[in-house]
This record gives C-alpha cells, structure tokens and sequence, in this order.
C-alpha cells in the first residue's frame, strides 16, 4: 500500500487521512499542506492510497475490495507507522468510503491501535447511506475510460462529479492529474488510477444487503469515543440530513458542519472546508 507523507516524519501526533471509493490520497495535498504550515509542534500527515487505487498494488481476488479489508490494511500501516516513530496523537479524517473505514478503526474496541482515535473527522458519510447515492456511483465505477491526455480525463470525471462543488478549472485539473496513469500498450493514452475491479463487490450489493450493514455501522459509530466532527454537503445524495442530525445526537455526537452548493462530497480545497478541519485537528 503507498501512501503520501507530510510533515514531520518523527513527530508523535499523525493524521491519517483516508480517500473516498474510486480516489486517491493526493485528494487531501491541499488539507496536509494547511496541517503542516499551522501545526505549532509539528505534525505527520500520512495519505494512503487504498488498495485497488492511485500507486498501490492490485488484489488478485476482487471480492476482497470491500471495507472490512480497508480497516485491516489500515490497521497494519499504523502498526508500521509506529515503529518508524511512536504515535502519541492519532487523528483520522475520512471521505465517504474513508470515513467508513474511520468508523471501524474508531469504534471496535479491541484493535491494536498504537493509539485511540482522538479526533475523527467523517466528511459527508454516515452509518447510513442513501441507496439512491449507491446506484448512482454503480453507473460510472469501473469504467476507467481510454483519454487522450490528463484534461481530457479530468473534462469526463467533471462531468459525474457535479456534487464536488465549484471549482476552478485550474484546480480541478490539479485534483485530477494524480486521477490518471498511462494506458500499458497504448503510447499517448491515459486511463483512470483505479482497478476497474473495485467495483465488482460495489454491484454485487443488494438493498437488503445495505441495509444490514447499516445496523452494525451504527454499532460501529455508537461505539467510537473520539471527538467527532460531521461535513455534510448540503446537497448530499448520499448523507441525508435526517441522518446526520441522528450522528449529533448519538455515539459521540458528532459536531455538524454543512457546507452550501456541495454535495456529495466535500473536496477540502475550498478555504472555508479546509478552515474547518484544520481549527478542529489543531485546535484545544
């Protein structure tokens, strides 16, 4: 599993910041630069690239991407983490598919953390999750395309992330390069970062499949004793607002903090998304 550095490489207090279903951990270069620069005693930002995605390897068996490994992989790159330098502080910021790996590492007690989750930050995902938000991303994942070059790529991503928000096309071009890799055969020819593989678990699933897992997620979040703060784009079709109400009342109660003309998800390059996170991970 690779995975971007930032910051301190001995510092004791780490966040880890975790990518949604078919991104990539340079998604967050704009939050770990904010976190170093403001970080009083210095920080270490660690982004990993979840297995199937970005620079990591591929799994030869696809029904294993689903988030149960997620967590345990996690589970090991912390323990490695650990023994380069010893983690005193640890904070988890996760986006959709992230968060829900967040959830987990947070809320079963008994893993072998080399420390509790202090802060956790779940940005526009819950224990549950709309099943209309399920179909939509079922219509585009695995169908990594064959681009002419990066903007041609990042022109097709835009065109089915509409819930990212605004952008400029400046910095939507710089989200997207890390989105695509050459095309093995094909000189001149991109395609997206990702094993179109991933989403063979993603259809395999089934409403009442859903909706049994949205029992035990619950558990899993009622379970978790870090603080918590909750993103919500306002125009999310995949965290309700109904949901994320039920989050601030229940578990840890999460802090609830909705961002106007987003929807799903948050990409937190916007100043004000970044602000938000980063007065909550350095704050008192």
């Amino acid at each position: 599993m690779a995975y971007v550095e930032w910051g301190d490489p001995a510092s004791a207090h780490v966040v880890v910041c975790v990518h949604g279903l078919s991104r990539q951990g340079r998604d967050f270069d704009v939050l770990a630069r904010a976190l170093v620069g403001q970080a009083a005693g210095g920080i270490r930002v660690v982004c990993p690239d979840v297995v199937g995605r970005g620079r990591s390897d591929w799994l030869a068996d696809p029904s294993g991407y689903q988030v149960p490994l997620y967590a345990a992989d996690m589970v090991a790159l912390l323990a490695q983490l650990h023994t380069q330098a010893p983690i005193a502080t640890l904070d988890w910021v996760g986006t959709s598919m992230g968060g829900l790996i967040g959830m987990i590492v947070a809320g079963q007690p008994g893993l072998p953390l080399p420390a509790p989750v202090r802060r956790l930050v779940l940005n526009d995902v819950g224990p549950a999750i709309r099943w209309e938000a399920i179909e939509r991303i079922g219509t585009y994942l695995g169908q990594t395309g064959d681009f002419a070059g990066v903007q041609e790529a990042a022109d097709a991503m835009r065109a089915v992330s509409a819930g990212f928000g605004p952008h400029t096309d400046a910095e939507w071009l710089e989200l997207s390069r890390p989105m695509v890799r050459p095309l093995a055969g094909r000189p001149g020819r991109f395609t997206l970062h990702y094993d179109p593989a991933i989403g063979v678990p993603f259809r395999a699933l089934r409403r009442e499949m859903a909706e049994q897992g949205e029992a035990l997620l619950w558990q899993m979040y009622d379970g978790i004793r870090a603080r918590t703060l909750l993103l919500r784009g306002a125009q999310s079709d995949l965290l309700s607002r109904e949901t994320a109400q039920a989050m601030t009342q229940r578990g840890p109660c999460a802090s609830l903090i909705e961002f106007e003309g987003v929807g799903h998800a948050p990409t937190l390059i916007d100043a004000g998304q970044v602000r938000a996170v980063t007065s909550f991970l350095l704050g008192p």
